[in-house]
């Protein structure tokens, strides 16, 4: 993993990463606690807490939520295209994290509260982790403003899953299945063959400037995670081949060398 290392020092940006061999306990990171704009990764543990809040009973799946006019907010996702309706939490968790979507990721937001939200991340042991206001297509200067995370808090977001050590066997699985089917798989997993692609579950992140990608993949060599952030790159193309050739380094690594 020092070659990944190596290579983020020598591109444009700033950035942080996080792997952990999820079986043997593995673990290397480079500036992996650094707390970086989260952008649409805060979703992941978004719906984690939601999923939380569901298996404590205190709403349901199946719950029906009107969303308005006023509810939709444009950028990443479906919803906005259509009429106001009504959807289950289960509809929107979806559309939040396979299409990213924004109206939906806002509604979940209210309907829990922010600091709900931040006291379950606290929780769950994400100590560098908050939600400091929901999604827009506004740009924030002020870091103070922006979602903030690491990528050794994403990581800790797939142990948990993967252990089902936070939700129940049935919640995780759940959210593992959903995040597998995530659309965005062009960034760590760009390079990586397309027949062990169906085994990864991600979740990105873009605004400008950032580029995001957290991941859990299993491989004939274990089940890893592994989480790429920027901050300052030049522009999202820039920022995404990074990515996808830091993913491949992590993919030749295990398949290569690991025993």
């Amino acid at each position: 993993m020092k070659e990944i290392k190596k290579y983020f020092e020598s591109r444009i940006g700033n950035y942080s990463f996080y792997f952990e061999d999820l079986n043997s306990g593995y673990v290397y990171g480079y500036n992996e606690n650094n707390k970086m704009t989260a952008a649409g990764c805060m979703k992941l543990p978004i719906a984690m807490v939601l999923l939380k809040e569901i298996e404590n009973m205190k709403y349901k799946l199946d719950d029906k939520i009107f969303i308005s006019e006023e509810d939709k907010v444009y950028g990443t996702g479906i919803i906005h295209e259509f009429l106001p309706r009504e959807y289950t939490l289960d509809e929107l968790m979806k559309a939040m994290l396979i299409q990213s979507d924004n109206t939906a990721s806002n509604k979940i937001i209210n309907i829990i509260g922010k600091d709900r939200i931040n006291e379950v991340i606290k929780e769950m042991g994400l100590s560098n982790t908050v939600l400091n206001r929901r999604t827009s297509d506004e740009i924030y200067d002020d870091n103070n403003d922006e979602n903030i995370t690491t990528s050794y808090d994403l990581c800790k977001c797939w142990k948990m899953l993967y252990r089902e050590s936070f939700l129940s066997k049935e919640l995780s699985s759940k959210l593992l299945r959903v995040l597998g089917r995530q659309q965005l798989k062009s960034k760590s997993s760009l390079y990586i063959l397309n027949d062990l692609k169906i085994n990864i579950a991600n979740k990105t992140g873009d605004k400008q400037g950032v580029e995001n990608d957290t991941v859990l993949i299993t491989m004939p060599k274990g089940t890893f995670s592994f989480t790429v952030m920027s901050s300052k790159i030049p522009n999202s193309v820039y920022g995404i081949v990074t990515i996808a050739k830091a993913g491949k380094m992590m993919f030749d690594s295990v398949n290569n060398y690991w025993k």
